[in-house]
């Protein structure tokens, strides 16, 4: 237990340290989106527990910054007497600091934490920067978890689709081709790409937190705690020099003298700078293995298709059982709750038999809850489930072979007329995205605004991202690509697979969020088009038909047409009149 508040020992340490201040990011080593509660400083200090953001704690002052996804739940979860609410990119920690703080004010930083593009930025502000030679919740967070050792498994040929001397080669020709003798592999996913092997260090995150060194012959150094090992087999382990992860910075220390080493500089830690800038030359350039592992080959692609025929029947016995319930439940006044309704969609999932875990923590939001795009319910949360508000249900599967990730907005009964006609924009602006041909080679942000279009009709808009990259049984939110407003300079090709989740969220009242998972495929020589791997029915209860057009009514009803053909075959009996009537055409039931 803390005889201070956290702020407050933190703010003890830095006096003690002749610091002025300290800068705490939400992110682990490998910049993690999903951290392990031994990584967790961020949460333990301010009680913000979202996927990004970061504090700069100051003697008189703390401020967090959140991006859109969290400004909400940001101001829930923190004691705002204490910290203020900064955001992420409107304005950014790099120019608060050149507005606010004075020549030579000493800040603090873990350079594990921090990666050289950041670095950079906040090297150009007053503040003079000071590399911490150790870390401060060493020692004042007194309950801090264990670090994270969870068994590490094959990936098998048969499934992953390519080996990993194939993929090894791949990468070590990219380094050939830019004469360097090393890449610092520092993301997780692109390690057990390469390796073909999947981890268990983060739940719903199937990597291993470790580190790699790849030579230009296609050797590989794998920086890893070798207790996590056990479950490989000898093969696999004898592929690979196996050291210690501590050993990593060291290693590269030791090898940088006279070599040229590869480094990408928004995911690598500024460690690695400080490590081989003194004696090597660095290659600063994006990870190859990042944009080799985005393309998915015939193998993956047959995966993922396969895994959301499973997700698609899991979702279709979910929403059945939800249509029997929901009424009953309230009609008897004990209606399901959102906790009640997470834990059943996640049993339906568990008879699928190639489930293997969720793919995120399950977003199961109701009425206002779902105004917080990234919330998830507690027992102090926890909202009942009725007819006068919408239901909101972000959820996603890791199956053997492939990663699901799909949204769906309910109701039961009517919502008022501007919910319904804010349901219908969401709706038109992801029929607007998931319809379109563009040139191979597009970029994310040049379609972005397609989706947004039929929101800002109404003068709305949505402050997130329209979609991400899915990785194949890896991490839910994959780099490089995304649909958003800012800038994505990754071309966009057959074989990537994205997901497209336009939403509307209304502080206080209500979220609103359609999300399927595309491939890209190609349409016709030089386009592509998105093919839908996710088959789930779309609520139509609440869209006012006649501002739909004629055509999108024909795609929606081709889709449904979709979905009934393939899982009637797959769900429980009790679902399949449910899934009839859910997807018959517009103009038979609506």
């Amino acid at each position: 237990m803390h005889t201070t508040s956290p702020l407050t020992a933190l703010r003890q340490w830095l006096q003690d340290n002749q610091l002025d201040g300290m800068i705490v990011p939400r992110a682990d080593a490998w910049q993690s989106e999903s951290c392990a509660p031994y990584d967790a400083k961020l949460a333990w200090l301010t009680g913000f527990d979202g996927s990004a953001g970061l504090a700069l704690v100051l003697k008189d002052r703390a401020l967090l910054f959140v991006d859109g996804r969290y400004q909400v739940q940001a101001r829930v979860q923190v004691n705002l007497h204490e910290v203020e609410i900064h955001h992420l990119h409107n304005e950014p920690l790099a120019e608060w600091l050149a507005k606010n703080v004075a020549a030579g004010t000493r800040i603090g930083f873990d350079t594990l934490l921090m990666t050289n593009a950041e670095f950079t930025r906040l090297s150009a502000t007053p503040c003079e920067l000071v590399p911490l030679a150790r870390s401060p919740f060493d020692t004042l967070w007194v309950d801090r978890p264990a670090a994270p050792a969870g068994l590490i498994r094959e990936m098998p040929v048969d499934i992953s689709g390519e080996s990993s001397a194939a993929k090894r080669q791949r990468a070590a020709a990219v380094l050939a081709e830019h004469r360097a003798d090393y890449l610092a592999v520092t993301l997780p996913d692109n390690i057990a790409w390469l390796l073909n092997v999947r981890g268990s260090d983060i739940p719903f995150c199937p990597v291993p937190l470790s580190f790699a060194l790849l030579s230009r012959e296609g050797a590989v150094e794998w920086f890893v705690d070798d207790s996590k090992l056990n479950a490989l087999p000898d093969a696999v382990r004898n592929a690979f020099t196996i050291a210690p992860q501590e050993a990593f910075i060291p290693r590269c220390r030791q090898l940088a003298q006279g070599k040229r080493v590869m480094i990408d500089p928004d995911s690598a830690p500024v460690a690695l700078r400080f490590a081989v800038e003194p004696q090597g030359e660095i290659i600063w350039q994006t990870d190859p293995i990042t944009l080799m592992k985005a393309s998915k080959n015939p193998v993956e692609l047959a995966g993922y298709r396969e895994c959301h025929h499973q997700d698609g029947a899991a979702w279709v016995n979910f929403l059945a059982w939800l249509s029997r319930e929901v009424p009953q439940r309230a009609a008897s006044g004990m209606p399901l709750t959102e906790l009640d309704v997470q834990a059943k969609q996640l049993a339906f999932r568990l008879q699928q038999p190639g489930f293997v875990e969720p793919s995120f923590a399950t977003i199961s939001a109701s009425a206002s809850n779902a105004a917080m795009c990234h919330y998830h319910s507690s027992e102090a949360s926890n909202k009942p489930i009725g007819h006068d508000h919408f239901y909101l249900n972000d959820s996603g599967g890791q199956y053997r072979n492939g990663t699901t990730d799909a949204t769906r907005t309910l109701a039961w009964g009517k919502v008022d007329p501007q919910q319904r006609l804010h349901y219908t924009a969401v709706l038109k602006g992801f029929l607007s995205l998931i319809t379109l041909q563009f040139p191979s080679g597009t970029q994310g942000h040049q379609l972005d605004a397609f989706a947004r279009r039929p929101l800002w009709e109404l003068g709305l808009d949505y402050d997130h991202g329209t979609g991400h990259g899915v990785g194949h049984q890896l991490l839910i939110h994959e780099n490089p690509h995304r649909f958003a407003q800012k800038v994505n300079p990754w071309p966009l090709v057959a074989g990537n697979i994205m997901t497209i989740e336009p939403g509307y969220y209304l502080g206080d009242s209500h979220g609103i969020r359609i999300e399927n998972q595309v491939e890209i495929v190609e349409s016709r020589p030089g386009f592509c088009k998105f093919a839908s791997l996710t088959l789930i029915p779309i609520d139509l209860s609440q869209v006012e038909l006649h501002l739909l057009s004629e055509s999108e009514k024909q795609w929606l009803d081709e889709y449904h047409q979709q979905v009934r053909e393939a899982l009637s075959p797959r769900v429980d009996s009790d679902a399949r009149p449910w899934l009839v009537e859910a997807t018959a055409p517009i103009r038979v039931n609506r």
